[in-house]
């Protein structure tokens, strides 16, 4: 007797295993070595249900097409919670709890490491603490699965079983030295890839009993890895070109400090993920001076971060021939972004300072004005209201002059430092004043610890070091 052939149906791939509950059982009182035949087996089942009782002759195709639709919804579920994940280490959580989910373990790890060497690598555990993934680094690379993943060498398609890793004649004793320590007697591994991309790393996932994934669970991890590479691989190239735009605006900015007597400075500065305009400077002048600015280039991106670059090397030159006169500075930096930068715009403060008077003698474009700490006040300094460079045909604005007394601060700071709250103008500039008023005595002495204090009070939580559009700029200037 021929088996019938189960009816196509559209969306299904017929080589999919058949769901575990649908397994059809072996009849009452029938041994194993009595047990009928495959086409024995497919008649019983289809003619009788789990518990014996008969059903439709179409009952097995509906308890397959049950199980697919089960398993359809599992991973559309799993994938949907991947693809709102925006960063790679939420990426490779993700992927660690729906693997350890459909494989049935407890804990596991991620071990990024991209063929192409560009990075970034990094393990990442789920269940396991930093001093456990160190424990795993004891471990001769070629004796754990994920290793043997990373070194390239060719796995099958169902993934790397270790059933028992107890059992195992080969196993090295380092590793079953750390498999006891850490609690865990199997393991089940996948690679991770992506198309045009090739390997990124692997994933391993640890049973705490002797076990493996049956042949459903494998199919289910594979596709859903399949699908989670591809995402994983977008997630890796935006993070290598955040570390690549995050280096480039460092490397235009001024690596260190000078050292002038009678000031102490210190700079704190946060990139935005695409790569932003803010800068800050400080160049030692003639006559024992120095040159202060800050600015933005309005925008965000590598062309932005170029421009901001152009803009500040020009500015020190500038600041060079005539800083004595901010205005003049940044009259001849606004017809340079006219000619040269037409389709920008930019917001910059310059200050002169003279460390031996306690005196900063300030030009502003567009932007917030310094301010002032001390024991006895805390205030914003009056500076003129003027447009943005390349905003107007000709740009100027009187200077104003600081006079600081011994012990006081003057904040530079970008605007970004107020957009990230969030708050509207009045309400941000109200908490930067607050957060400046604030600062403890303890840490008044050291500009660092002011810049850090302000920053961190007027983005809590976490918001000075979270992703954002606005770069954050802070320049502290204490007079001795």
């Amino acid at each position: 007797m021929n088996t019938p052939h189960s009816a196509k149906v559209a969306g299904i791939d017929s080589t999919v295993p058949s769901p575990a509950h649908t397994v059809a059982s072996v009849a009452p009182g029938t041994s194993p070595a009595g047990a009928p035949n495959a086409t024995e087996a497919t008649e019983v089942a289809q003619v009788t249900g789990a518990s014996g009782a008969p059903c439709a002759p179409g009952g097995l195709l509906q308890d397959r097409l049950a199980g697919w639709v089960s398993d359809l919804t599992t991973l559309h579920e799993l994938t949907e919670r991947l693809v709102r994940t925006d960063s790679l280490s939420a990426g490779i959580q993700e992927v660690l709890r729906a693997g350890a989910a459909l494989v049935g373990a407890r804990r596991g790890l991620v071990a990024l490491e991209p063929a192409d060497g560009l990075g970034p690598g990094a393990t990442v555990g789920l269940g396991l603490a930093r001093t456990d993934l160190g424990h795993l680094e004891t471990v001769p690379r070629s004796s754990l699965p994920h290793g043997r993943i990373l070194d390239g060498l060719p796995v099958g398609e169902g993934g790397i079983a270790e059933p028992d890793l107890f059992a195992e004649k080969g196993l090295d004793p380092r590793h079953r030295e750390v498999a006891a320590r850490l609690g865990y007697a199997a393991s089940f591994a996948l690679p991770l890839s992506a198309e045009g991309t090739g390997r990124m790393g692997a994933a391993v996932w640890l049973y705490d009993e002797p076990a493996e994934p049956g042949e459903r669970q494998r199919h289910l991890v594979g596709l859903y890895t399949r699908y989670a590479g591809q995402h994983l691989a977008r997630l890796l190239e935006v993070e290598h070109t955040r570390a690549c735009m995050a280096t480039m605006a460092e490397e235009l900015l001024p690596s260190r400090l000078p050292r002038v007597p009678g000031v102490q400075l210190a700079a704190r500065h946060r990139t935005g993920p695409l790569g932003g305009g803010d800068w800050y400077d400080a160049l030692p002048l003639p006559d024992a001076a120095l040159g202060l600015a800050v600015g933005s280039v309005t925008g965000s991106g590598p062309s932005v971060v170029a421009a901001m670059g152009r803009l500040r090397a020009s500015l020190r030159a500038y600041s060079v021939m005539e800083g004595e006169d901010p205005v003049a500075v940044l009259s001849d930096l606004e017809l340079l972004l006219r000619l040269t930068e037409p389709a920008r715009s930019a917001t910059a403060l310059f200050g002169y300072c003279e460390p031996a008077l306690r005196r900063i003698t300030l030009a502003g474009a567009g932007h917030s004005p310094p301010l002032l700490i001390g024991e006895r006040r805390t205030e914003f300094v009056e500076t003129s209201l003027s447009a943005p460079l390349g905003m107007l045909a000709c740009w100027e604005a009187p200077s104003v002059e600081v006079q600081a007394e011994a012990g006081e601060t003057v904040l530079l700071y970008t605007d970004g430092l107020l957009h990230r709250t969030g708050d509207p103008a009045d309400r941000a500039f109200a908490r930067l004043h607050a957060a400046a008023a604030g600062v403890p005595r303890a840490k008044r002495h050291d500009p660092g610890a002011v810049a850090e204090h302000v920053l961190r009070t007027v983005l809590p939580d976490g918001l000075a070091d979270a992703d954002s559009e606005e770069d954050v700029v802070l320049l502290a200037v204490r007079f001795e």
